[in-house]
């Protein structure tokens, strides 16, 4: 078992790089968050960086002689390795399945503050935004959390949770996206929240699981900001 991990995301967001964070800790293993203890480590690295397979942006992970990016990609690898998905190939292909869902679901996220490109600021694109989040909170967040809630009410093994019978990678992302569009939408997010019971048990019983509880009150967890993917305006919680 792959342990003493190397974790490389920007210090000051949660972003995707959460993610993986939230199934280290819930896996208890050790990692170095590499930038949040020296910030030009992580540009040191990219920029002397002579590997085969480089990544294309944070989050990646170090494990020993591996180097493995994207969000998804890097559970696919945790979850296999620490509990934290089935033992079954079907398993892990339906748990990964999921997780890859949730990268759509980012992506659309995002583009509710930054429609048109990353390269403008969020108040040269406020019009646009505002269009977009309209949409996203009335036609695609019902449809995304709705299919969350089908899985769930579909897991006849799972006791609340979205595959099998044990908590995996996947339930811990559910909590992050559940956190992450409280604080954007919050007035969105209780509406769609009522229709998605599961939704809102999963996310209770995540947050009450004692390693997470402890990161989420520590100096650890990096609060949320308006340079993360889930940002607060209030023009845009339609």
């Amino acid at each position: 078992m792959v342990q003493g991990y190397e974790l490389y995301y920007w210090p000051s967001i949660q972003g995707r790089g959460e993610f993986v964070r939230l199934a280290l800790e819930e896996a208890g293993v050790e990692y170095d968050d590499v930038a949040r203890r020296d910030e030009g480590a992580m540009f040191r690295f990219l920029d002397g960086m002579k590997v085969a397979t480089p990544p294309f942006a944070p989050p990646f992970l170090r494990a020993g002689r591996l180097l493995i990016a994207q969000t998804a990609n890097i559970l696919l690898f945790l979850g296999a390795r620490h509990g934290l998905a089935p033992p079954s190939e079907a398993g892990r292909l339906w748990t990964h399945q999921l997780q890859l869902t949730i990268t759509d679901i980012l992506a659309e996220v995002h583009d509710t503050h930054h429609p048109i490109s990353t390269n403008r600021f969020y108040e040269e694109q406020k019009a646009e935004a505002r269009a977009r989040s309209r949409d996203f909170l009335k036609e695609r967040l019902p449809k995304f959390l709705g299919y969350f809630e089908r899985v769930i009410s579909a897991n006849r093994k799972g006791k609340g949770h979205l595959v099998g019978a044990k908590l995996t990678y996947v339930d811990l992302s559910v909590f992050q996206l559940v956190e992450g569009l409280r604080y954007a939408f919050p007035r969105g997010a209780k509406r769609t929240e009522r229709n998605c019971p599961a939704v809102v048990a999963l996310h209770d019983h995540v947050e009450r699981r004692p390693r997470i509880a402890a990161y989420l009150n520590s100096d650890r967890r990096i609060s949320f900001n308006r340079d993360g993917i889930f940002r607060r305006y209030k023009e845009l919680d339609l």
